[in-house]
């Protein structure tokens, strides 16, 4: 049994991914285990790395925040390999999105830790390599207006839909998770309005059988 609060599979989950590109999925990560988690993910970050710079194949969109690769984490981790490959997790994200979801083969990129934690900090705009995002979150701005909201176009791929009236904003608390169609829908995180603020999250990346090589050099200029 996985220990993610994992929801019972339905049609309308299946239905509601496939119309928005975008599943919340409130408590993915049980009270209990939310600090077992983030004392992980605080145990491996002395081992991040800073990154301030414009993404040239995603339109030089900004990159300013601290990051840290699969690579590292497989080293370094056994609970965050453990939750990224469990078996009932990954039927329940394959049903969801109608597709068969296996790890991505790839080690940089399989599974990172991404956190904003300066006033400014954001990841801009880009789609991702692989099909399927699954974002849990260690900790978040309390309040939708201090920044750090996932904000998506689903079914584009074009980065500017993202300054118009088109784009979408979602606001998560730690604990909770979303599913994205990661490959088809442009998305990026808003900039932490004030100092002090925080937004870290786990993310895990799945692909298909026919789909393990990365199509951007993207990770290996974030990870």
């Amino acid at each position: 049994m996985s220990v993610l609060c994992l929801p019972e599979y339905t049609c309308v989950l299946r239905d509601c991914f496939a119309a928005d590109g975008y599943l919340p999925l409130p408590t993915l990560v049980p009270p209990e285990v939310l600090p077992v988690l983030d004392s992980e993910v605080r145990r491996l970050a002395r081992l991040a790395a800073r990154r301030d710079f414009d993404m040239e194949c995603m339109d030089r969109s900004p990159r300013h925040m601290t990051t840290l690769g699969g690579h590292v984490i497989a080293r370094e981790s056994e609970l965050i390999p453990r939750l990224y490959r469990d078996e009932h997790l990954l039927g329940l994200l394959g049903r969801i999105a109608g597709i068969e979801a296996v790890p991505v083969k790839e080690p940089l990129e399989r599974h990172v830790i991404n956190s904003l934690h300066q006033q400014g900090d954001t990841h801009g705009a880009h789609t991702d390599d692989y099909p399927l995002a699954l974002v849990l979150f260690i900790e978040a701005p309390a309040d939708p207006a201090h920044g750090g909201l996932l904000e998506y176009v689903p079914h584009t791929v074009e980065l500017d839909t993202l300054q118009t009236a088109t784009a979408r904003r979602a606001h998560h608390r730690p604990g909770d998770g979303y599913l994205l169609r990661s490959d088809t829908t442009a998305h990026r995180v808003t900039p932490l309005r004030h100092p002090g603020l925080r937004r870290t999250v786990l993310n895990f990346a799945y692909t298909t059988s026919d789909r393990q090589r990365a199509v951007t050099p993207s990770s290996s200029q974030l990870y």
